[in-house]
């Protein structure tokens, strides 16, 4: 007994590499292992008598029907592992007979719960063998009947089209197939037998004991020869070595920018596969010469804030790109892309999230109501955070808060001129400022293609200027007055030479219709070049797009026909079976109007559409010149008016700018057609300057100047009024004070904000010594302050929604969602409503005892909708802004219930479009109701009320596709195929195979497909 438990406890010898000892797993105190003496002594004698014993046992040693793949070797290594289950084996059989059968059962056992980790010392196993491997020892034991259970199956939760996938994997391989065809045998031989009689019994424990270690052994070598042999698809050497060879190129990437050496590496100090990436995602092979020659500056060397300017479609955002990947993969800092709009984010989001995949890093899209507050701290991968304008200042603010605003590394404006338009442009102004004021280690790049007083600019950013004039695609500007088209001309005298007459046979029909000549000028484009058409109104953009259509020739539908259905169906699908009459009607031509009258689906598989050359004309508002990115071959500007203002020497630049496709077109064409009695003023236009960007954060008061102030206090920035005072200095308004401030100075207008927010209970004052002196006053933000400034909510609101918050918890209503949503209907929509008394009386009538108790808590009684309705005189009063809230709120809450603002568009009488805007601008405001609740404790209960609310609005979709509508570039659409096809959760699609998706989802590609299954990762890692 003392010998075969010293056996166990040896110390091995090996001639290649050490690997973890089966005795440490195996070893059974024995008696005289527990006595003391001289162990290392003994230890070394048994280990010598151990291996001659070993040796020994090699003769008998049963070899398996299939080819030895271990030669000499009983296992993978020369730690013979089968060989110390033999010297196991011996202990015991050494044991009195009558203890053997229970000796045989713990042996088994030791060796069953041993062999479960072989896994780990085998690294060619796949998910596969894995699971069989365990099914096949589990057998061994004989304890247990071999049943597995839903939650350890691998494969549980995954969809059937993805198990169908995995079973096609291993048929696929014969080796691996002959493998399974002999697990499949497996269960008749585990399945646990009833109780032997005495006699088979006695037959059992007499037979030679080499059998029994043959069985045991059989087992073991046929576990691990399928191991060996089993294919492992997940894990590619070529693959691995590409990491390598990526991470080494980084490494030296880094060192490259970390020195002063003028040698730019592979790629821009980049890896070479970022250049791969270019070329196969966006089929950029080569730069153009300026922007070689910005990327080479020594101002961008030495990280220098830098403002560049390039008239549009000159290539300003991949500069901006590639900036930002020597940030995130050689410096190893996150970075900031602060863009205009939403759709511009999401976007941009969908064309670096492939990116991300390929180089290792995260993509976060903040806005609306996506973005977490402060973001994820992550050791290794960093983060590209993609933002609006107000989610950039939140996430710089929370960033500030925890002392983490040096983590970013680079902040990238796009379209810098915003500064100067109203309160986007001060939100915009302040987060610089901040940046500026609070981290000195942050880049700042700004880029726009309409910049001009640029002086102030540099000076508010201590940036340096670049600008060039290229164009990738020569641009000619004409003007149409009449029949005569004129080409701008800066050397003629007055600013236009005559270019030609149009020569287009109108009859008197057609001259009625279309006075301007549109369809002669679309016609010389269309359908094989792309056109662009800017109307003035949303109403005009439809009417043109129809009229259009009307007097082109039956030729046009044919061209791409096919398409062009397929285009109808799918508007058809994602609007639940609706589709608008005019589109119905122009798309067959290759027409469709862009405005923001569409639903978010609508105008994505629209611009779609566009890009591949499906659709050839747009009609459009002004908003797409500063939206995606849409170019044309012809630019047609309907007239110079942007609604009942004149056009803008910006609006315009902007406009025009869209002509010319790089790579496609070898010129690009604007036309501004004018009435003889604007033509002095479009003269002006097309030879004036651009206009000057200026400061608005003294103009924009609640949102500006204030919320600035309340924001500095509650992080610390700066607390007393001469603090303040110099940060004010040193800001966009700053720079122009001069320029700006005529009747007060700058100290007046600090010293008036500051006691306005004390007035308002948002701040208070206290001093720091005796003196009197007004700027040692130091200022602490208080609770109410503190929870506006960190829901970002306006100040001129942030009383009334406290109010109303307070209001509702003296009788909040849960049978519905009615109450809830109105207190997140956003304030600054109400004042644009104008309600339909008798669509509101009839909404109201057909709500339940319950949720029309909310009315009248709220302050809308039900005989004052009566009497508007029938149009009775009203004698008690009644707040209006209340009553509209109210109805913007019922369809909300419709909205909510049917989830098709079709149908919600025909019960209220309003355009989708302007719904859809309600439903982005609720949801919006209810993430910062929710981030306002949660700075104060009285309001604990709206908490997780509001969390779930937000998502509900956020996404408008039935409860079940709400987790996938989470995943980037997932729309709803997309989310019910996701569901049909069985991807019900974030976990499916996290464990899904792209190529499968491919497969089983219509028109997504393999760009698409590997950003889906990407972001689900994300997005569960970033939940645990």
């Amino acid at each position: 007994m003392d010998e075969g438990g010293s056996r166990i406890r040896r110390r091995v010898s090996f001639r290649k590499r050490n690997r973890t000892s089966l005795e440490s797993i195996l070893a059974v105190p024995s008696t005289a292992e527990l006595k003391p003496g001289n162990e290392e002594e003994e230890e070394e004698v048994e280990a010598g008598s151990r291996r001659r014993k070993t040796v020994g046992l090699l003769p008998v040693e049963h070899q398996d029907s299939e080819e030895d793949m271990f030669g000499d070797y009983d296992g993978f290594t020369e730690n013979s592992f089968l060989a110390q289950v033999d010297d196991l084996e011996q202990k015991y059989m050494q044991l009195p007979e009558d203890s053997k059968h229970a000796t045989d059962l713990v042996t088994e056992d030791l060796c069953s719960e041993s062999i479960k980790n072989i896994k780990f010392n085998i690294t060619t196993v796949d998910s596969f063998t894995e699971l069989k491997t365990d099914e096949h020892i589990n057998c061994q034991s004989g304890h247990q009947d071999v049943t597995i259970q839903p939650g350890a199956d691998i494969l549980y939760d995954v969809p059937s089209s993805q198990v169908l996938f995995y079973e096609n994997l291993q048929n696929s391989s014969n080796d691996l197939g002959n493998w399974s065809t002999k697990e499949k045998e497996l269960p008749h031989n585990c399945i646990e037998q009833p109780q032997q009689s005495d006699e088979t019994s006695s037959k059992i424990r007499t037979s030679p004991d080499v059998n029994r270690r043959k069985s045991l052994k059989d087992h073991l070598k046929s576990a691990m020869t399928g191991n060996a042999k089993a294919q492992t698809p997940m894990f590619s050497r070529t693959k691995q070595l590409k990491e390598t060879l990526l991470s080494e190129e980084i490494n030296a990437a880094k060192k490259t920018i970390e020195s002063s050496s003028g040698d730019l590496g592979p790629f821009y100090s980049l890896p070479s596969k970022v250049r791969d990436i270019y070329a196969r995602f966006k089929g950029i092979e080569k730069l153009y010469e300026w922007q070689h020659t910005c990327l080479t500056l020594k101002s961008v060397q030495e990280r220098k804030n830098l403002i560049y300017s390039l008239p549009t479609s000159g290539g300003k955002t991949l500069v901006a790109e590639i900036l930002m990947l020597q940030e995130l993969l050689c410096r190893r800092k996150d970075v900031l892309m602060i863009l205009p709009y939403v759709a511009i984010v999401q976007e941009k989001i969908s064309g670096l999230s492939s990116f991300g995949i390929e180089l290792g890093f995260f993509v976060e899209e903040y806005a609306g109501s996506k973005g977490r507050f402060p973001p994820i701290k992550r050791r290794e991968k960093k983060s590209l955070y993609i933002a609006t304008i107000e989610k950039g200042h939140s996430l710089v603010n929370s960033l500030i808060e925890t002392g983490r605003i040096s983590s970013l590394g680079l902040v990238v404006v796009d379209e810098l001129h915003m500064i100067g338009e109203g309160s986007r442009g001060a939100i915009l102004e302040m987060t610089l400022a901040k940046i500026l004021y609070t981290s000195k280690t942050t880049h700042i790049i700004g880029m726009s293609a309409t910049l001009n007083n640029v002086e102030d600019l540099q000076e508010f950013l201590q940036a340096e200027y670049y600008t060039s004039q290229f164009r990738p695609v020569e641009l000619k500007e004409y003007l149409k007055i009449n029949d005569a088209i004129y080409e701008v001309d800066s050397r003629a005298e007055n600013g236009i030479t005559f270019s030609r007459l149009l020569n287009y046979k109108y009859s008197e029909t057609l001259k009625k219709m279309d006075p301007d000549h549109l369809v002669a000028l679309v016609t010389e484009v269309i359908p094989n070049y792309s056109c662009l058409v800017f109307c003035p109104t949303k109403k005009n953009c439809e009417n043109v797009a129809e009229m259009i259509c009307k007097f082109l020739s039956k030729e046009y539908p044919k061209h791409r026909e096919k398409e062009k259905y397929e285009v109808l169906k799918n508007l058809k699908n994602i609007s639940s079976g609706n589709l608008c009459p005019v589109l119905k009607r122009t798309i067959p031509f290759g027409v469709a109007y862009h405005h923001s009258g569409l639903t978010n689906d609508e105008r994505k598989l629209l611009e779609e559409a566009y890009s591949s050359g499906v659709l050839c004309l747009f009609t459009c508002t002004s908003t797409l010149a500063a939206g995606v990115n849409l170019p044309a071959r012809r630019v047609i500007l309907r007239a110079p008016y942007v609604a009942k203002e004149f056009l803008k020497r910006n609006q315009y630049k902007q406009m025009i700018g869209r002509a010319g496709r790089a790579g496609i077109d070898s010129v690009g064409e604007s036309i501004l057609i004018l009435q003889e009695k604007d033509k002095q003023q479009v003269l002006e236009l097309i030879s004036s300057p651009l206009e000057n960007c200026y400061s608005h954060l003294i103009q924009e008061f609640t949102k500006g100047i204030q919320t600035l102030f309340l924001s500095l206090i509650g992080l610390k920035i700066a607390t007393n009024l001469g603090d303040i005072y110099n940060f004010m200095s040193g800001t966009f308004f700053g720079v122009q004070q001069k320029m700006l401030l005529k009747e007060k100075s700058l100290w007046e207008i600090t010293v008036e904000s500051l006691r306005y927010l004390t007035e308002k209970g948002l701040l208070q004052k206290d001093t720091v010594s005796k003196s009197e002196e007004e700027f040692q006053h130091n200022f602490h933000i208080t609770k109410l302050g503190r929870a506006s400034f960190k829901g970002t909510i306006d100040l001129a609101y942030c009383d009334i929604l406290y109010r109303d918050l307070k209001k509702g918890l003296e009788g909040l209503i849960l049978e519905s969602l009615l109450h809830l949503i109105y207190l997140t209907t956003p304030y600054d929509m109400v004042a644009h409503c104008d309600p339909d008394w008798m669509i509101y009386f009839r909404q109201f009538s057909q709500l339940s005892l319950a949720e029309q108790n909310v009315a009248a808590l709220v302050g809308v009684p039900e005989s004052f909708i009566w009497k508007k309705a029938s149009g009775q005189a009203i004698k008690k009063k009644v707040d209006k802004d209340i009553v509209n809230r109210l109805y913007l709120s019922f369809v909300l809450y419709t909205l909510l219930k049917e989830t098709n603002i079709w149908s919600v568009s025909e019960k209220f009488n309003m355009p989708r479009g302007y719904i859809q805007n309600l439903l982005t601008g609720a949801a919006s405001f209810s993430s910062c109701v929710l981030h306002f609740c949660e700075e104060l404790e009285e309001f604990w209960v709206y908490r997780a009320l509001l969390l779930e609310l937000t998502k509900k609005l956020t996404y408008c979709v039935k409860a079940e596709l709400i987790p996938l509508m989470e995943v980037t570039g997932v729309l709803e659409g997309r989310a019910k195929q996701l569901y049909s096809a069985g991807y019900k959760s974030l976990k499916h699609l996290a464990n899904a195979n792209p190529e499968v998706l491919i497969r089983t989802i219509d028109h997504l590609s393999r760009r698409q497909a590997k950003q889906i299954v990407s972001s689900a990762k994300e997005i569960i890692s970033g939940a645990t």
